[in-house]
């Protein structure tokens, strides 16, 4: 079952961890994982924004046509997918810098194991009120913080020390990674693919 290890994360994070380190399942579990739970976010996206509709503060809600809810959500998606498979090549260089050897499944299986909680946000836009999406977000955020600090050391095989400095590391990346998709999204809806609002 491709999210067996779903539950255990949240759980017991540890033992999970070296439940995965010591299956190793094959690149293609871990990038099957991928592309089931960055669904999340990406129907969630088009719902929310086609059906439901986004409260910022007070005023009417803000929705957007079918047509405009759907190509952001297939932007959501590939750059989710897109961001987690660049994070694990990193993982995987960065990784020479601390005396470790990861296979590449084993960087894919820390990049996707680790951006489980921050999709699983996703689930909040039931109930899209800004102020309730970003706290869920932040809520998220931390605990694939959390994950990262304690799967490094155990998946990457290296002392909890180092492994805090690699993992340290790694968040850094990450946020580059996120800066630079931010910026392809302004570049794309300056091109004339922002999103088109209904009424």
């Amino acid at each position: 079952m491709i999210l067996n290890h779903l539950w255990g994360l949240y759980a017991h994070p540890k033992e999970e961890w070296h439940s995965i380190d010591d299956r190793h399942e094959t690149y293609f579990y871990s990038l099957s994982h991928i592309a089931l739970i960055s669904l999340i976010p990406a129907v969630m996206t088009y719902y929310s924004t086609a059906y439901l509709g986004w409260s910022i503060g007070v005023g009417d809600t803000i929705k957007l046509t079918k047509e405009s809810a759907g190509i952001m959500s297939v932007g959501t998606y590939l750059g989710l997918v897109i961001g987690v498979l660049a994070l694990s090549v990193l993982i995987h260089e960065l990784a020479k810098a601390f005396d470790s050897t990861p296979t590449y499944t084993q960087s894919l299986e820390l990049a996707a194991y680790t951006a489980t909680p921050l999709f699983m946000v996703g689930f909040a836009a039931f109930y899209p009120v800004l102020w309730f999406v970003m706290l869920i977000g932040l809520v998220g955020l931390t605990y694939s913080v959390y994950l990262l600090y304690t799967g490094t050391p155990i998946l990457m095989h290296i002392p909890e020390e180092k492994g805090f400095i690699y993992a340290s590391s790694v968040v850094t990346c990450g946020l580059v990674l996120l800066t630079i998709l931010m910026a392809a999204s302004v570049i794309l809806w300056s091109m004339g693919m922002g999103p088109v609002f209904t009424g």
